[in-house]
């Protein structure tokens, strides 16, 4: 896993040149708008990975007839064949765990360890998605005619267009894909712009896996050309998507309009409760984790610390000590702990609001630094930056109230519980909150008065693959991702009556 073994395994993709195609009905298709796209590494942005498609409405309507032609055969696959397929994806993603964590922390930034992590997730998500195969719910219930049984089925819906976000490139598709198969659902998919490159080889697995052609179609582009016409295309009846709130709202409006059902997991501003708890040192190694991870560039990323007035010196000081054990470098470097931002665009608009939180008052204790991480030979230029902690904040400032998605950690104080609930509740969004607590009755109560979708005590905002994931607010709409609520989704229910004779 060191430097040279993934920068030798990058010049040979490199030298092969690569342009890069749709994956529709089983066969790699070149766009009919004839465009592409050049994809740069995150970490050094003058090396090109490759040239993949800029598709339009012609790609997308020829990838959904793909998916809608092929429905009919793959919803009555046994379940315990679409299961076996979704099995050897996951034997296969672990056995080639090590290219694909390659790939994602070249495209997207993030260091190896995490990009490691993200494929095992993505592996323990399917493998949970294939037993659902076997466990899709339905009912026999009584019935007020004794000659007419009465039944509760449940049905796949069909078509489903998955649209992944840039900040996890394999576990999220596969967190829609997975669950789409196993219900007996076809798809589109439509990576990230950003981050096409990992979707790619999904395709490649998917294959080699056994999964027949046309059930799972890749379609890249960008969000107008490719994902309106996804969206808002009438063979497609669900449409799972990872993103912005202001892009969730969006799409649920063109969805709504013809009735295709959604799912969206949106933006977070996540909390961290510190009340009663007396492992200080602790409590600052979940959060500091659960903030900085993928470069703070995650919906669950803790961004707020809400810490009792009386605790709030001494966690401060462990958080801040924590923060300095961040290696901050490329995913190969040896020990690095964090990675850069996607791009130049992300790293001003994070800049942007550390900017913000120094004009309105609030106290920068650590960090908010650009890290210079140019080599001699000039190879490297990402756009590094030091985590940031800022005390001293209030509820009426941005970096209080705004999802920022990026290193940047806000820390206010509270007199006690009821005030610190209150703070927690102060946000538009609710995704997840952790509560530090000792105290027993805390830990029972406050999951009840903190609107999220996801709570956490006395650790950060890992959650688990055979958990439900989602929000409320404007964190999340329609059912619940990973665990058994997605059949709430990617199915329909239907009433059966059967009269004997």
């Amino acid at each position: 896993m060191g430097e040279y073994r993934m920068l030798d395994w990058l010049e040979e993709q490199e030298q092969a040149g690569r342009k890069y195609a749709n994956f529709i009905n089983g066969e790699w298709v070149d766009s009919a708008t004839g465009r592409t796209s050049p994809l740069y590494e995150s970490a050094r942005p003058n090396r090109k990975i490759g040239d993949f498609p800029d598709s339009g409405e012609e790609d997308v309507n020829r990838a959904v007839q793909a998916a809608n032609e092929v429905f009919q055969s793959w919803r009555n696959t046994p379940g315990p064949a679409r299961a076996g397929v979704l099995y050897r994806f996951a034997d296969l993603l672990e056995r080639n765990r090590e290219e694909l964590a390659y790939m994602l922390s070249a495209e997207q930034g993030k260091v190896l360890a995490e990009s490691l992590g993200e494929v095992q997730r993505a592996a323990n998500e399917a493998r949970f998605a294939a037993g659902e195969a076997f466990r899709l719910d339905g009912q026999t219930l009584p019935s007020e005619n004794n000659q007419i049984r009465a039944a509760v089925i449940r049905c796949p819906i069909g078509v489903v267009a998955c649209i992944a976000p840039w900040n996890f490139p394999i576990v999220t598709p596969v967190r829609k894909v997975a669950p789409a198969l196993a219900y007996g659902c076809t798809v589109v998919l439509k990576p990230a712009s950003a981050t096409p490159w990992s979707s790619v080889r999904l395709m490649e697995v998917l294959s080699e896996a056994g999964l027949p052609k046309g059930v799972v179609n890749l379609v890249l582009g960008s969000g107008s050309r490719v994902g309106d016409p996804l969206v808002s295309h009438p063979l497609v009846n669900g449409v799972s998507f990872t993103g912005s709130t202001e892009l969730g709202l969006r799409i649920n409006g063109i969805a709504a309009a013809r009735l295709a059902k959604t799912q969206l997991e949106l933006g977070g501003k996540n909390a961290a409760l510190v009340l009663d708890y007396d492992n200080l040192e602790g409590a600052a190694e979940q959060i500091v984790a659960a903030a900085f991870a993928c470069s703070g560039q995650r919906c669950t990323a803790i961004s707020r610390v809400i810490v009792q007035k009386d605790l709030a010196d001494r966690l401060n000081g462990h958080i801040i000590e924590r923060m300095k054990a961040i290696k901050v470098g490329p995913a190969w470097a040896d020990g690095a702990g964090m990675g850069p931002l996607i791009d130049k665009k992300q790293f001003e608009s994070v800049k942007g609001y550390i900017d913000t939180g120094k004009r309105e008052g609030a106290v920068l204790a650590y960090g908010g630094e650009r890290l210079d991480m140019t080599g001699e030979n000039g190879e490297l230029g990402g756009c590094y930056l030091q985590p940031t902690l800022f005390t001293g904040v209030t509820r009426g400032m941005t970096i209080a109230k705004e999802e920022i998605f990026g290193p940047v950690l806000s820390v206010l104080e509270a007199a006690d519980w009821e005030e610190a609930v209150e703070l927690a509740n102060a946000t538009e969004y609710g995704l997840a909150v952790s509560i530090f607590t000792d105290r027993l009755e805390l830990a029972g109560t406050l999951p009840d008065l903190i609107d999220v979708g996801m709570v956490h005590i006395n650790h950060g905002t890992a959650s688990q693959a055979h958990m439900p994931f989602g929000g409320v607010k404007r964190s999340g709409f329609g059912p619940f991702s990973i665990g058994h609520t997605n059949q709430e989704f990617f199915t329909n229910v239907k009433a059966v009556y059967t009269k004997s004779r």
